[in-house]
């Protein structure tokens, strides 16, 4: 894992972070089912998903992997490595993916010499709050049907309706709290009804999808 090749290029939308932090970061790339870091490892950065996508997990006591986070491009991840001594949870390319690592010395140095940059920071980390709750708000919607439409909606891009889908539909339905077989079962019966298209990689709301 501390093997990564040190780069000094900036990846997109991070430049507030601390020169020191930026020179020193480190480049990862990672195959779809790679582990970047796995629980209880010792901690020594944060990560930014430059492409690809990785999920956050956490194993139950049966063995069943809990999606804690998934972290998509231009999307910072880890970020409480800063003042833990290991990581809380498994981190996994959900497709082949290139990750940058920030070293947690340099930015905890950072934070104490320059008030300003520990604020942008906490602007992340309330943004990450803010999804959070959305995420808790999701898992709290009984219906499987609600419960999906309302996902595909947070999760669109651009054009506020298509949602990519990093990795498989096993996947989405362990992020989202649902089984394999709820979530096929679902989808296929929206898709009948004409208020999703799908494709291999896509799920689209139609103009009569109501959230």
């Amino acid at each position: 894992m501390h093997d990564l090749a040190l780069l000094t290029d900036r990846p997109p939308g991070f430049d507030w972070l601390p020169t020191a932090a930026r020179r020193r970061s480190s480049i990862r790339r990672l195959a779809a089912g790679e582990t970047l870091f796995r629980q209880g490892d010792k901690t020594f950065a944060i990560f930014a998903v430059e492409q690809g996508c990785v999920r956050l997990l956490r194993q139950t006591i049966d063995a069943k992997a809990v999606v804690l986070h998934t972290a998509h491009q231009r999307q910072l991840f880890a970020e409480a490595a800063l003042f833990a001594d290991t990581y809380h949870c498994d981190a996994v390319a959900a497709v082949a993916s290139c990750v940058r690592a920030y070293p947690k010395r340099e930015l905890r140095a950072a934070f104490r010499a320059d008030p300003a940059v520990g604020e942008r920071f906490a602007a992340v980390l309330a943004r990450q709050v803010h999804a959070l709750r959305a995420r808790l708000e999701e898992r709290n919607i009984r219906s499987a049907r609600e419960r999906i439409l309302h996902h595909v909606a947070l999760a669109a891009g651009p054009d506020g309706r298509t949602m990519h889908l990093w990795g498989s539909l096993i996947d989405v339905a362990a992020e989202i709290g649902l089984t394999h077989e709820v979530l096929y079962r679902t989808l296929a019966k929206l898709e009948r009804e004409g208020v999703i298209a799908r494709t291999a990689s896509s799920i689209t709301l139609q103009k009569n999808a109501t959230i």
